[in-house]
């Protein structure tokens, strides 16, 4: 049951209000449509070439049709009482963890930043496999040899990334390169799309039956849970709507809006047909499956590996606001040599650990899975829930308080189950496969 004025935009949402803390990024600058971008970008990024593996595999048809179509539902409401709660107490929170602490106090302030931090981190280090994933497809189409193995790959991702993120001061300046992201992805999803449905066409029946023993199907269902809320959740929307120009929550909700419906359709395009072509045996990096010419996967490819650097960009870049408000010279340019000097040594370093990480534990699905259960789960829905009952308790009546509870506990519960499947896949692929491995 939803609340009643679900889709009102507030009342105050035309007033002259302050940010919530000083920051050295460009704030209330974009259109929706820009922000719009930004937020699709997430959802098309390279990651939607593993969803026909690591989704529909372990759940099944109409399993994962289901739970594809409920995940994008209760992610938009989620999203949407968290757009709302934006400006709270007169002023704007810019930062998840500035509207936490503002409800909570100083406790949760640090808690959902160190949630947050690890949900993004782990997200870029995936990004960083999937980059590294797409440069090995490219080497290995072309030879035969072992010299350029996966880790190689990992590094040589990593060191591009690193260049990107020194050019780009922050989230406002991608500007043209969401144009960029855009083209590319299409790219990557129409190489995939077309040579899925024909390998489709031409291949005999397909087994769609869920793989494993009974205890692997109930945990394999667990881990493709949180990848579908992961699927849909940037973790950081507070961040991006700092970004929007005013009315900051009716244009936010503009932006979700395409987001969850001209944002998915190519999602759930590639993620269906992915799955029809190949069924239980599809990869979890769809490009992996497909059969065609070389330079068309190939290209497929190399559109991955650049769309995937414009992504972690993305969802780095509270990160990044971090380092340059704390140890930059607001008076001075973001150019300036001592502010590019900053961004040189504290986004190397960051992008540095996460490319340790990514070449030292390159199991792609894992990371998804944990993610989205110790991160995604809790900030997007358990907590966006929680605060909005805090906020807005007075207004909402006995059947809208208890529809929040509800989604408070269940999602908590998921939260806690999609964890410790998520931890048994990795000790389980920590066993099969040794550190740095070359999958």
């Amino acid at each position: 049951m939803a609340d009643g004025k679900f889709l009102a935009d507030s009342t105050k949402d035309d007033n002259d209000v302050e940010a919530s803390e000083g920051t050295a990024h460009l704030i209330s600058h974009d259109p929706w449509y820009q922000v719009g971008f930004v937020l699709t970008t997430g959802v098309n990024s390279a990651y939607v070439l593993g969803y026909s593996g690591i989704i529909m595999v372990p759940l099944g048809w109409i399993a994962g049709t289901l739970g594809l179509i409920v995940a994008a539902i209760f992610s938009l409401y989620a999203n949407f009482l968290l757009a709302r709660l934006h400006q709270t107490g007169g002023k704007r929170h810019i930062r998840y963890r500035d509207l936490a602490g503002h409800i909570y106090g100083r406790k949760m302030y640090y808690l959902t930043w160190a949630l947050q931090y690890i949900n993004l981190f782990m997200i870029n280090t995936g990004y960083i496999i999937l980059a590294g994933q797409a440069l090995k497809a490219i080497y290995t189409s072309y030879s035969s040899e072992t010299m350029l193995k996966l880790p190689y790959c990992i590094i040589i991702a990593g060191i591009v990334c690193g260049v990107f993120a020194f050019g780009i001061p922050y989230l406002s300046a991608l500007r043209l390169w969401l144009g960029v992201s855009t083209f590319l992805s299409l790219v990557y999803i129409i190489v995939a799309l077309w040579l899925s449905i024909k390998n489709g066409i031409n291949s005999p029946a397909r087994d769609y039956g869920i793989q494993g023993s009974t205890t692997t199907k109930v945990f394999s269902s667990i881990g493709a849970a949180a990848n579908l809320v992961f699927a849909y959740n940037t973790g950081m929307l507070p961040e991006i709507q700092a970004t929007v120009k005013r009315p900051y929550i009716k244009n936010t909700q503009k932006a979700l809006a395409f987001q969850f419906t001209v944002g998915s359709v190519l999602l759930y395009a590639v993620t269906f047909a992915g799955y029809w072509a190949y069924g239980s045996s599809t990869a979890s990096y769809l490009l992996n499956s497909v059969q065609g010419p070389k330079w068309v996967k190939t290209m497929a490819n190399a559109a991955a590996f650049l769309q995937t650097v414009i992504a972690l960009h993305i969802f780095a870049s509270p990160m990044y606001e971090y380092l340059d408000t704390r140890l930059g010279r607001s008076n001075e340019s973001m150019y300036s040599v001592y502010n590019w000097s900053v961004r040189l040594v504290g986004r190397g370093t960051y992008l540095t650990i996460n490319t340790f990480v990514a070449a030292l534990l390159p199991f792609l699905g894992d990371f998804m899975n944990l993610t989205g259960a110790i991160s995604t789960f809790p900030l997007t829905f358990v907590l966006a829930n929680h605060m909005y009952i805090k906020v807005k308790g007075k207004k909402l009546n006995a059947l809208q308080k208890s529809w929040h509870w509800a989604n408070v506990w269940v999602f908590f519960l998921l939260s806690v189950a999609a964890a410790a499947a998520a931890l048994r896949f990795i000790i389980l692929d920590s066993k099969t496969y040794s550190i740095f491995a070359d999958l």
